[in-house]
């Protein structure tokens, strides 16, 4: 399929209501069948909350069954496609970046975490409390005046319930709690990969040796610091691959690699697929 034919990236004002200011934050609900077939991505963070639902919601190449009580987190810059079904009732927030940041801080993981922990399964009184939320916040952003002071002080409870249902859901979360190093490490991964591909690198801003950061991915993760670094460099190409205007040869130098036919083997071996194969599964 040609470059052209891929989504854009979706910015926060492509929802906006027509004559509703500008506050970076926007709330929508979703009730019944809804489908994306072809993936894109947004500039902006999603926080999805589904009071019932079914389907299917792909982020970042992985399928989500859609079930009741699920909370959906997308960063900006992940893939998404979804397919719901016509029982769907969600409670959707999507947060420009700078409203974002007022607020992350009460995500206590990071975010490189949240990526490969997308869905979170509520308990009912979770829900009801997320749900409560949200619904004030929908309130707050009919009032005039806003006052924000409000909306941040929801926004940042849905943070921190968000935070301690994910750490209750998911035993890899408390391993990084336990070696805070791979954290940080996933964390720096996430921020360096296109120039840092050395395991000695993340290993000298850790202020420990490649050696002994290799061992704790093993010991924790079960796998290696490398296959991290790689993983990462692999989810961008696939994710720039399928959501982008970018020619092959842009991206392996977006990626930084210098030779075009070294990121077509690296890819290949990655996925088993050539990069313009893949570009084309949709």
């Amino acid at each position: 399929m040609p470059a052209t034919d891929h989504f854009p990236i979706l910015g926060l004002e492509e929802f906006q209501p027509v004559l509703q200011p500008d506050y970076g934050l926007q709330y929508l609900e979703i009730q019944g069948e809804r489908i994306i077939e072809k993936p894109h991505k947004h500039d902006f963070f999603m926080l999805l909350l589904f009071e019932q639902g079914s389907g299917t919601h792909a982020i970042d190449f992985e399928e989500y069954p859609v079930k009741s009580h699920q909370l959906h987190l997308l960063l900006p810059g992940q893939v998404h496609r979804w397919s719901l079904g016509k029982n769907t009732l969600a409670y959707q927030l999507m947060i420009s970046r700078p409203v974002f940041e007022t607020f992350s801080s009460s995500l206590e993981l990071s975010f490189a975490l949240y990526q490969k922990h997308p869905v979170i399964s509520l308990s009912p009184d979770v829900f009801r409390k997320l749900q409560y939320e949200f619904r004030a916040i929908r309130d707050e952003l009919s009032i005039k005046p806003l006052d924000w002071n409000i909306i941040n002080l929801r926004s940042r409870l849905i943070a921190q319930l968000v935070s301690r249902e994910a750490e209750s859901k998911y035993e890899i979360l408390t391993v990084y709690r336990a070696a805070p190093a791979l954290w940080k490490y996933h964390s720096l991964v996430d921020l360096y990969f296109k120039e840092q591909k050395t395991v000695a690198f993340y290993a000298e801003k850790l202020h420990i040796s490649a050696n002994y950061l290799n061992i704790l991915c093993k010991k924790h993760l079960q796998v290696s610091a490398m296959y991290l670094i790689h993983n990462r460099v692999t989810l961008e190409a696939k994710r720039l691959l399928r959501a982008s205007d970018m020619s092959v040869k842009e991206i392996a130098f977006e990626l930084g690699f210098n030779d075009l036919a070294y990121f077509s083997n690296f890819f290949k071996g990655q996925t088993g697929a050539s990069p313009r194969s893949f570009r084309g599964l949709l």
